[in-house]
């Protein structure tokens, strides 16, 4: 294996030497990219086929809608996942989205190239035993890893892996979806890259390339189409305004079930007791509502077609058809704890995503709140259409992406009919739920540590920037109780006029600047009388060695000071920091991730 291994790499050099010579970095790119999204349709076809070929083989057969095994597969399939990282690869699968969103903020655009292929394995286990989960947050994981050790292998700038991984993860939502176009927005929404020309013409190549290798091993299988037979009546406008009220209280609620569930799971800290519990209550949801049995898709595209006989199988409705408003009591108790079952599922060790949840609660809500009017007698609403303006809606409010999901119900619908009421209340949905929640699932733990990217260009710049870069520490200490003829002396030894005064413990007590002792400096009578402690001030404000860079700027504005000291968290002294040097810092980060390549 070494001398193989040694082989592969003279041969990846002489190719490096090669391509340097004969191919420009622009074109090498547009390569890579192409690579890229062959490789996020492999990884989403082969991640289908496994869990599709796991739930098969589970499933079939099945006698009875509540059968014992409801409960048990998801139990196993949350233990087998914590299992397998535990004792298998022993180290943590990150969560999809999130994951990626870390390597291009903190990671410099690098995954571990075991990620390539542990969220296969954990899916595959997770969704295709039950867990009330997605397949998008593990594809997308899979392809951002493949995209970051594309890049890392041929030696591409951190600019371009980051670029990599925003093509991956695009590739990935054009080849589930089938949906080009809202997957390159995806990239631009959620992924947090520029739209720029150097950005724009990869992330298409990618989002072409997936879609195409999808279609070449599936055809034009997609998880769900429609063509619409309604159309868009501007007299349901309002009604449009109110689903997207709807939406975005339903968000606010799924993301903070989302995060309750997560206090209360971590407090557990036995993970394999945690997935036992978690998988216990998964289960027994699935058992009394079999709708929540992994992603859900037979739900959505029933409730789709109105077919509900199709989409309430296996409930305790006796009545299918007969009796409304027990339909749609279902329904929004299924919406509710569709939420609760996700949650569960993940903070219990399970791996998956919240893509089709919310594709899942979209579909149930719409439906369902069309049906409340119809049976009212208040308006005679189109099932279908509000049930697909809905899906975009819960994409505006849980994922934070209401352009991603105003364009994927476009595509999937084979038009654009219902693109203003999609606008309506995807924006209605997103104004909503910022007043619940600033972030969504996917960035809220990131926005918390200040590792989250974005579209403002100073947070972004500052998000990339690190503190630790940034500590100057060429500073001479002084202790309190020195005398001024000994700090007289340490001036002349500093090229600096800032000193730091410590204890014998290194604990950072205070400053003395060169203007504090200005005026007695050289009055020889003050050497033996005057001690450090009695010239030395407190710092304006303190930088802890764990601050985030925007918290830094904030101190600095606040104090108005132009150095401020760096502290540990038990107040020991390792440095300061200056404004100028943050402003060098910030020029050149911004210089970097802004500029175009030519």
């Amino acid at each position: 294996m070494s001398e193989y291994r040694k082989k592969a790499n003279s041969l990846l050099k002489q190719f490096l030497v090669w391509r340097a010579k004969h191919i420009k970095d622009r074109q090498f790119i547009y390569i890579l990219s192409v690579v890229t999204g062959l490789l996020s349709g492999l990884a989403a076809v082969v991640i289908k086929n496994t869990v599709h070929l796991v739930e098969i083989l589970l499933t079939e057969g099945i006698s009875g809608v509540h059968s014992f095994l409801y409960f048990v597969y998801p139990l196993v399939g949350i233990l087998l996942s914590v299992a397998f990282v535990l004792f298998v690869i022993r180290k943590p699968v990150g969560h999809g989205i999130p994951n990626a969103l870390y390597a291009i903020s903190r990671g410099n655009g690098n995954i571990h190239k075991r990620d390539t292929w542990t969220s296969v394995v954990t899916s595959a286990l997770t969704v295709g035993l039950g867990g009330s989960v997605g397949l998008e947050g593990p594809t997308v994981a899979t392809s951002a890893a493949l995209g970051s050790n594309l890049g890392q292998r041929f030696k591409m700038t951190r600019k371009t892996k980051v670029l990599l991984i925003a093509c991956a993860s695009s590739g990935a939502l054009s080849a589930i979806f089938n949906a080009p176009v809202a997957a390159i927005v995806f990239a631009l929404e959620v992924i947090m890259i520029d739209l720029t020309a150097v950005s724009l013409a990869p992330v298409l190549l990618a989002s072409i390339s997936a879609v195409l290798t999808s279609r070449l091993f599936l055809g034009e299988e997609t998880l769900f189409h429609f063509n619409l037979s309604d159309p868009f009546i501007v007299g349901d406008t309002l009604f449009y305004v109110l689903l997207g009220v709807v939406c975005g209280l339903l968000s606010v609620y799924f993301t903070r079930v989302y995060f309750f569930v997560e206090k209360y799971m971590q407090k557990i800290s036995n993970k394999l007791w945690r997935a036992i519990l978690g998988g216990a209550i998964v289960g027994g949801l699935i058992f009394l509502m079999p709708q929540l049995y992994g992603e859900g898709y037979g739900l959505i595209n029933a409730l789709i077609e109105g077919d509900e006989e199709k989409a309430l199988i296996g409930t305790f409705l006796k009545t299918i058809g007969e009796n409304a408003w027990s339909i749609i009591l279902f329904l929004a108790v299924l919406v509710l704890v569709k939420a609760f079952a996700t949650s569960v599922t993940l903070q219990s060790g399970g791996v998956g995503g919240i893509f089709a949840p919310t594709l899942f609660m979209g579909t149930t809500v719409g439906y369902l709140y069309a049906k409340f009017f119809r049976e009212s007698g208040i308006a005679d609403l189109s099932s279908s259409n509000f049930t697909l303006v809905a899906m975009g809606g819960m994409m505006a409010g849980i994922l934070h992406a209401p352009l991603t999901g105003v364009f994927l119900i476009a595509e999937i619908t084979g038009g654009y009919e219902l693109f203003l009421p999609l606008m309506i209340t995807a924006a209605i949905a997103f104004i909503t739920v910022k007043y619940g929640v600033k972030n969504s699932v996917y960035t809220m733990q990131l926005a918390k540590r200040g590792d989250l990217l974005t579209h403002h260009k100073d947070q972004a710049v500052l998000t990339l920037m690190n503190l630790k870069e940034e500590i100057e520490q060429d500073f001479v200490k002084v202790h309190p109780y020195d005398k001024l003829e000994g700090l007289v002396k340490a001036v002349a030894d500093s090229s600096r006029n800032l000193f730091p005064v410590v204890d014998e413990d290194n604990t950072f007590l205070g400053v003395i600047t060169l203007n504090d002792i200005r005026q007695i400096m050289f009055d020889r009578d003050q050497y033996d009388k005057v001690l450090v402690h009695e010239l030395m001030t407190s710092a304006p404000e303190y930088i802890y060695y764990t601050d985030s860079m925007e918290s830094v700027m904030n101190k600095f504005d606040r104090s108005g000071a132009w150095n401020l000291p760096v502290i540990d968290a038990d107040n020991h002294y390792v440095g300061f920091v200056s404004k100028s040097k943050l402003f060098s810092g910030y020029r050149s980060r911004l210089k970097d991730f802004y500029d175009e390549d030519d």
